[in-house]
């Protein structure tokens, strides 16, 4: 508990969760870092993909990049939309749900949940490689410190939104200003005519022939560029009031800043000739060319490796929410519904760390291993939210609805383009795995529904339920010997009513014998039934005795009262015989029983 207490904080009260809500400022640290972070490494995917043709393919990475950023406005102007049509947050599974119907809000659900376990995983590792770019010795331990990182964030965010909120802004800013100067005096270098380009490798030569697909596949990586831009709309209820104007705001500056450092960094490795190399990313190599390897150039990796640490951040914001929503829903487990002691959704916390550290050790910490099962799953819940708001305008109709059914319209055909040309290139490259992983969480999801729908069926009183009729009690003490824990025992066995038996299991005559003498004085007028076990088993003795009570008497009920000795130490339990567990254990699921322990707490 000490050990919480020091690494999350004191508790708060439900009645400060009003000041745990973000300003503009913070909000843009804790719901955009995602998204910003992943200019380190789209335009790098890009290249990978157009250097297969060749280095003198890499021109073509301006025009893909131009395309994204029309996919970027078109998004934010759709989002935008979403957040004052569902203030509440929630997202694309909210919209798919309430407009297209269970399935589709599903389908967005686990498409969602998995790109935010997705999201952590490359962004932790991502920024590794921008410290091992920086520090090639590091690269042995590249997966210690992915998980490193991850545990530092999980317990950032364990400590509350607003706390986190102010840990992860100035990392968030900083990175910012970087990237901001780095294209500033690139393009500068580039006016007067001092940049330097680099020369390509020997060993880009051509691999591949420049096709209509290797292109639309090089779209497709760079598309990860958009990962994390509906995390505003999923979070509107943390913004301060007024929650949807705030959101609104936000998403727009998240997506000027996004935009113009993405092209930037697009136009700078064209016009430096830089290609991807195995052990330096792009944006290192651009600030190499920028700066030289002076302290600005070590700024610019640090900050980048910071912001893609915390650009996980996003998610842990996002996937606990959504698992709320889910869980309110009754497609979680109700847990996930629960805010901790620092007014966050714990529990989504926690499982959001533990399968990113997983991810992270199944694909060894690379990133270019786990690009490819990104953009999957959010572009397909970016089609859903789409689909759904084109759904609800034809409905719903309203003020504008003419120009705001275009804006969706317009969203739900393009990220539909760009999710089939995503899976269809990725496909062979990893994007499989998400297609399978969708239906199985969805069977998931639908299987905790049933259930908690089963639990409501069976414990809801119907209208002709009458109140239950007073029934006989028999109270039954199992002994083993007379001693304080067994009298202390009687004790509270007396002060219920009902018909009080104390049972004896007989295993050894002799010891029998002694125990029914100091009964008689000390059993307090209970009477004592000895059973008799030829196999010496006390377990099964007991239990056919509570069989025959129960049977004889069909609507009695039995409470068996346990008398229970607790060490003073822990490991001291395994000194002692562990039958009162394995009663407990036996009798749990048996009708008509009940179960009171009575401890009895050794000091020493």
């Amino acid at each position: 508990m000490i050990l919480k207490r020091w690494l999350v904080g004191l508790p708060l009260k439900t009645k400060e969760a009003a000041h745990e809500r973000l300003s503009k400022r913070l909000a843009l640290a804790v719901f955009s870092s995602d998204a910003l972070s992943s200019v380190a490494y789209a335009t790098e995917e890009i290249l990978l993909v157009l250097t297969l043709a060749g280095a003198a393919m890499v021109g073509y990475s301006i025009p893909l990049s131009l395309s994204i950023i029309g996919l970027l406005i078109i998004l934010t102007m759709s989002y935008r939309q979403i957040i004052f049509e569902y203030p509440e947050g929630g997202g694309a599974y909210i919209v798919g749900k309430s407009n297209l119907g269970e399935w589709p809000g599903l389908v967005a659900a686990a498409a969602l949940m998995i790109d935010y376990v997705l999201t952590v995983a490359v962004s932790v590792a991502a920024g590794m490689a921008a410290l091992i770019s920086a520090v090639p010795a590091l690269l042995p331990h590249r997966e210690a410190l992915c998980v490193a990182a991850i545990l530092l964030v999980t317990v950032v965010n364990l400590r509350g939104v607003r706390e986190s909120g102010q840990f992860f802004a100035v990392p968030t800013y900083i990175f910012i200003a970087t990237i901001a100067a780095m294209l500033g005096v690139g393009a500068l270098q580039i006016l007067f005519g001092h940049a330097a380009r680099v020369e390509p490798l020997p060993s880009m030569a051509p691999t591949e022939p420049l096709t209509l697909f290797l292109l639309l596949r090089a779209f497709s990586s760079g598309c990860t560029a958009l990962t994390g831009v509906e995390v505003i709309s999923n979070g509107v209820s943390a913004f301060k009031k007024p929650e949807p104007k705030n959101a609104a705001f936000t998403m727009i500056g998240m997506a000027a800043i996004l935009g113009t450092m993405f092209i930037g960094i697009s136009a700078m490795a064209y016009y430096f000739g830089i290609v991807p190399k195995g052990d330096e990313t792009v944006v290192s190599q651009i600030a190499r060319a920028t700066f030289g390897t002076g302290p600005l150039y070590f700024l610019v990796q640090a900050s980048t490796m910071v912001i893609l640490i915390l650009a996980a951040n996003s998610s842990f914001n996002g996937f606990p929410r959504l698992a709320s929503i889910l869980a309110r829903d009754s497609y979680m487990p109700h847990q996930m519904s629960m805010m901790g002691d620092r007014l966050v959704f714990s529990n989504g916390v926690i499982i959001l760390g533990v399968f990113s550290c997983l991810l992270i050790v199944l694909f060894n910490g690379d990133t270019h291993a786990l690009i490819p099962l990104y953009a999957v799953g959010v572009f397909l819940s970016f089609t859903i939210s789409q689909a759904g708001m084109v759904k609800r305008w034809l409905v719903k109709k309203g003020p504008h609805w003419e120009k705001k059914l275009l804006v969706n319209g317009i969203g739900a055909v393009t990220t539909a383009i760009a999710t089939l040309i995503i899976a269809s290139t990725k496909f062979a490259h990893g994007a499989w795995i998400v297609i399978v992983l969708i239906p199985l969480l969805i069977t998931f999801f639908r299987a905790i529904r049933s259930h908690y729908k089963a639990v409501s069926e069976q414990v809801a009183l119907s209208r002709g339920h009458r109140p239950p009729m007073p029934r006989r009690n028999i109270v039954v003490l199992p002994i083993g010997g007379v001693n304080r824990a067994v009298i202390r025992a009687v004790d509270y066995a007396r002060s219920r009513s009902g018909d009080i038996r104390a049972v004896l299991v007989d295993v050894d005559p002799e010891e029998t014998a002694r125990v029914e003498i100091q009964w008689a004085q000390w059993g307090c007028g209970v009477p004592l039934t000895v059973l008799p076990s030829p196999y010496r088993s006390v377990l099964s003795s007991l239990l056919d005795y509570l069989e025959q009570v129960l049977q004889k008497d069909q609507e009695c009920w039995v409470t068996v009262v346990i008398p229970e000795i607790l060490p003073a130490r822990w490991w001291q339990n395994i000194l002692h015989n562990q039958r009162a567990f394995m009663l407990k254990g036996a009798l749990l699921f048996k009708d008509r029983v009940i179960l009171t322990d009575v401890p009895y707490h050794l000091t020493r």
